[in-house]
């Protein structure tokens, strides 16, 4: 997997290639002692495949690998494997024009988006998932097209083993990808690692190891290791025979760390329909999007610097900024007197700001520090004008750490897109929505729903929240100043889950105390797993 952040020559090829024990690990499970295998690495590198493959001894009737930058390429064909063609072509060039099929394919596909392929590249690359009868995505990325073009080389039976971003398990972009691995093969393995196998660039990684084998079931395991080195001791029969059947109607893979009682638990949850989603509540939308938050939110000393009191709008913009689950006037206050950017600089068209020297003087200086030519800000037709300024009931924490909150917005403020803003629907009690989503099995679906990053972070986007199971009863307003209090006090969720589970899941939903029991161990397995994974990567 080859991650790419900047518009470079790296951007286009890649650089963090596949350590050896990953790529002698794939080799040992997809030969499995057979000796007849037409093998494809659609995107060889420097050929650290073709090496391990040497190294093993394997034996096999002929291996053909793809490689787009020629100075790699040609490292690959410096290696001298028995029996392999080196071409130096666009995989998807390659994949729509050949007439060939393969038993075996293998390799770490690049981490591209997009926008950066070339024309032809996006056309061959479009032309890859209307061959699988995929609706194509501009926010796709490279290794989506990769591993369904691989898919379609296979023969009626046959193995793909790819080192992929775990993004795979979660991401939007990637959910066709998804339906279609669980519906064209039959074994899925998911090998997860605790530590980063790629640290500088804090992007982790899996191994997806498909089997179509043209049989009736499709089965999926998700098997998690301390780190790649562990790989070398693991008995590869152990991914024989996956036990988890698939559900094709899932989302995200996220389930499949879970046991198989706790899937059944969360799948008779979804089909049932019992609890409702947060969507049948309230109305999900990003915060306002400022295209310079340095600049439009402030402290109290700018706005006295430069005497924008008429311009300055309460603000809250930061997860610190919010103590509890009622974000209030004092908090709003307290915030401002500690020189948080508690203010959001709302300014009218030019002609309104004639003789107000403080605002002019400082649009000039966010002209000076050339703010006007971001992107956000050069599009609109005058640049100081933020749009979409619209205050929403409550707040919901886009990037979170323990767990994300649903925030009452009592004090009526302005927030950026680091938050999202909730609107509630019409005859529905905000309190008792709010009270409602602290229980064990929102939380547990804020999990599912949302993605991981490195450092543990948990985020959702508006479309992820409105997806989380919230049971609503308008009774459940009363446990709102317990739980705000319990937040304020710093106490941890466990504590205020065990008083609000049994309201709001027993009384109310009449769940069992065992399913409670449940509910809680697959929230808490969810989010342990995830905060974890924060405390190593930040050892590293």
């Amino acid at each position: 997997m080859r991650l790419i952040n900047d518009a470079s020559e790296e951007k286009l090829r890649g650089g963090f290639y596949t350590p050896s024990p990953i790529a002698s690990f794939i080799l040992k499970w997809a030969f499995n002692g057979n000796k007849k295998l037409d093998i494809l690495e659609p995107s060889c590198g420097d050929g650290v495949f073709l090496e391990e493959i040497q190294k093993g001894a394997y034996e096999y009737n002929s291996v053909t690998a793809i490689e787009f930058d020629e100075i790699e390429a040609n490292k690959s064909k410096s290696i001298e494997l028995d029996k392999s063609t080196i071409i130096n072509t666009d995989f998807h060039k390659y994949c729509i024009n050949t007439n060939k099929k393969f038993d075996l394919i293998i390799g770490n596909p690049p981490y591209i988006r997009y926008q950066y392929f070339d024309k032809e590249q996006q056309q061959y690359a479009s032309d890859i998932f209307n061959k699988a009868d995929i609706k194509y995505s501009k926010l796709t990325n490279a290794w989506v097209s990769f591993v369904i073009g691989s898919s379609l080389l296979l023969k009626e039976t046959g193995k793909i083993g790819f080192v992929l971003p775990a993004e795979i398990l979660q991401v939007g972009y990637a959910k066709p990808l998804r339906e279609f691995l669980a519906h064209f093969y039959n074994k899925v393995n998911i090998v997860s690692f605790e530590k980063l196998v790629f640290p500088k660039i804090q992007q982790e990684v899996v191994l997806l190891l498909c089997e179509k084998n043209n049989s009736n079931t499709h089965l999926i395991e998700h098997l998690e290791l301390k780190d790649a080195e562990e790989l070398k001791k693991l008995d590869v029969s152990k991914l024989k025979s996956p036990k988890k059947k698939i559900d094709f109607k899932s989302n995200k893979w996220t389930f499949y760390f879970l046991d198989q009682e706790e899937i059944d638990f969360l799948e008779k949850l979804q089909e049932d329909r019992i609890i409702p989603k947060l969507d049948n509540y309230a109305k999900v939308e990003v915060g306002i999007t400022t295209g310079s938050n340095p600049f439009f939110t402030v402290p109290l000393f700018t706005v006295k610097k430069y005497n924008l009191e008429k311009y300055a709008k309460p603000l809250v913009g930061r997860s610190v900024q919010v103590p509890s689950a009622i974000f209030t006037e004092k908090d709003w206050e307290k915030n401002r007197e500690v020189e948080a950017r508690t203010h959001l600089l709302v300014f009218p068209e030019n002609s309104k700001l004639k003789n107000e020297k403080g605002a002019l003087e400082y649009i000039k200086f966010g002209e000076n520090e050339h703010i006007h030519k971001g992107y956000k800000c050069r599009i609109r037709n005058e640049w100081q004008i933020i749009p979409s300024l619209r205050i929403s009931d409550a707040l919901f924490i886009r990037r979170n750490n323990l767990y994300p909150k649903f925030i009452i917005n009592e004090a009526n403020a302005y927030t950026t897109d680091t938050m999202h803003r909730v609107s509630i629907k019409e005859n529905i009690n905000i309190k008792a929505l709010t009270a409602s989503y602290y229980n064990s099995i929102s939380l547990a679906f804020s999990e599912i729903c949302g993605r991981s990053h490195g450092g543990g972070v948990l985020e959702l986007m508006p479309n992820e929240v409105e997806e989380i199971l919230l049971p609503y009863n308008e009774s459940n307003a009363e446990l709102l100043p317990f739980i705000d209090k319990m937040i304020r006090d710093k106490k941890d969720i466990s504590e205020i889950l065990k008083i609000t589970n049994q309201k709001i899941l027993k009384e109310n939903f009449g769940f069992s105390d065992s399913e409670i029991k449940l509910a809680d161990q697959i929230w808490k397995k969810l989010s342990n797993r995830r905060l974890n994974r924060g405390k190593k990567h930040n050892k590293i």
